[in-house]
């Protein structure tokens, strides 16, 4: 994945009373309709920049999602979208995919004003949303729904079916990228969905709603209701929900799982991670820095995939800190809405004080803090911490072990391939991974043992043809590519005679 230019989306800060539809704003799209929120609770929008409300918006309740749900259903089992050709339902995601297009500068406000991504990792990431809807839109005209194989009597038909009604339940970090991901997938499948987005940014999903009812689809195929952790729980218990698909932390991602366990329904979950960097001895440390640095805390460090455990080779161990800590120390850190951006706020006062905790924890463990370590000077308010670099790390320590979600890396030493492999896999988690040496061959070969389910060779690439998942607590099922759609479909073998 090559980074983008610094997205155009101008310096101002973002004003959504002014700069979002009143339903956006104010109402809940189910049944192909804006709909008045049912309850009186809301949700506070706060700037990670300045601290202060920038909007308050309507809060699911039980009764929205009872109706979201109950048009779903109606929906699939009724109404036409499961019964279109998948050509005729790629023609609807493509009108979706030109809806986003149109509002790209939206999406890109939207995303920086809730949660202060910095504009080079906007620019990045935001076009993607559009190219999944195309990518499932030209799968569904190529995909095999169904095939004919030849039994050892009569006919055989294996059909490939869409699940039913999928709830999509997004986190705060990257809405729309996630929900797009999903839903377009999802759609060409020929499922409905009720989508939750955090109740921390809803706005994304929200314009997502814009997109889709401009691009006409069926009522009832998509139902966007923003709601907390409570309701959510109504969602994936009901049981008209036959797939749940959830992208979040590992404890929320048990707790899901727990209970489609108990009624058997499908559910897919993508969770957290804590991936390693290997760079062996004679990889290229110039270009590490050039292609990979700017992933080891991403956005503040607040992406699942982020490389937050860096292994470096001891005969090389002195000159990489060097250069890294360089590196780091010259990250411009400011306003997001500033173009030369390259490290924001975290999004949230109870996530700024998350990562100060672990910080505290990595120099209680004995680590050695080399850079960064707390709030920056010169930052009075907003919810800044200096992007910060542990050295000396064991594999054994909490900062090593636990996913902390800010920018915040581990530099952990190693003597040997063989040992740079058993620290990488000696985690809960497998999501994400890199492995830097001259000798492709040899990067390619360590890769391979590395249990995880998405790993780069010198850089770092992400995908809508790559399928994306994890090993171990990291989750179940895979997002993206083929594989992210067969998630959302069920299989059918059809006997006929000959």
């Amino acid at each position: 994945m090559a980074i983008a230019a610094p997205v155009t989306v101008g310096s101002r800060p973002f004003d959504p009373q002014n700069e979002l539809s009143d339903n956006v704003r104010t109402c809940f799209f189910i049944d192909g309709t804006w709909q008045e929120p049912t309850g009186e609770e809301r949700f506070e929008l706060i700037s990670p920049v300045t601290e202060e409300l920038m909007l308050s918006v309507p809060a699911g309740a039980p009764e929205d999602i009872e109706k979201a749900v109950a048009a779903a259903r109606r929906a699939f089992d009724q109404g036409p979208w499961p019964r279109l050709s998948p050509v005729e339902r790629a023609a609807y995601l493509r009108r979706i995919a030109d809806e986003i297009d149109r509002r790209a500068e939206a999406f890109q406000r939207v995303w920086i004003g809730q949660v202060g991504a910095p504009q080079w990792f906007v620019g990045a990431l935001s076009g993607t949303a559009a190219g999944q809807f195309r990518y499932y839109a030209d799968l569904a005209e190529t995909y095999p729904f169904e095939e004919e194989r030849t039994p050892h009597v009569g006919r055989l038909k294996v059909l490939r079916e869409p699940v039913g009604v999928a709830a999509l339940i997004i986190p705060w970090n990257a809405p729309l990228i996630l929900l797009t991901q999903k839903m377009s997938a999802a759609l060409a499948a020929g499922c409905t969905v009720v989508a939750k987005p955090s109740p921390e940014t809803p706005l994304d999903a929200q314009i997502l709603a814009e997109c889709v009812d401009a691009a006409g689809l069926p009522p009832g195929t998509v139902n966007i209701v923003p709601a907390g952790r409570e309701v959510g729980n109504i969602l994936v218990s009901d049981t008209r929900i036959d797939k749940v698909s959830f992208t979040g932390s590992t404890a929320a991602g048990r707790h899901i799982a727990t209970v489609c366990a108990d009624r058997l329904a499908r559910v897919a979950l993508e969770l957290g991670g804590k991936s390693a960097s290997i760079l062996c001895e004679d990889a290229d440390i110039g270009a590490w820095l050039q292609s990979l640095a700017p992933f080891t805390m991403p956005f503040s460090g607040q992406i699942c995939f982020s490389q937050t455990r860096v292994l470096v080779p001891r005969s090389r161990h002195d000159e990489f800190i060097d250069a890294y800590v360089a590196g780091v120390e010259s990250l411009k850190l400011g306003d997001p809405w500033d173009a030369a951006t390259q490290i924001g706020p975290v999004s949230m006062a109870r996530q700024r004080d998350r990562v100060l905790d672990y910080i505290d924890i990595g120099r209680g463990e004995g680590a050695r803090l080399v850079t960064g370590g707390g709030r920056p000077s010169g930052f009075n308010r907003g919810y800044f911490i200096a992007p910060t670099v542990f050295d000396q790390v064991d594999n054994s320590m909490r900062i090593a072990r636990e996913e902390i979600f800010g920018p915040v890396v581990s530099v952990i030493s190693y003597g040997s391939d063989e040992e740079a492999v058993a620290i990488a896999n000696d985690s809960d988690f497998g999501l994400s991974g890199s492995v830097y040496s001259t000798d492709v061959g040899r990067a390619e070969a360590i890769a391979r043992r590395i249990r995880t389910g998405h790993i780069s060779v010198n850089g770092f690439n992400l995908d809508a043809v790559a399928p994306f998942g994890g090993y171990k607590k990291s989750g179940l099922g895979r997002e993206s590519g083929p594989e992210g759609l067969a998630g959302f479909l069920e299989i059918k073998s059809m006997f006929l005679p000959a």
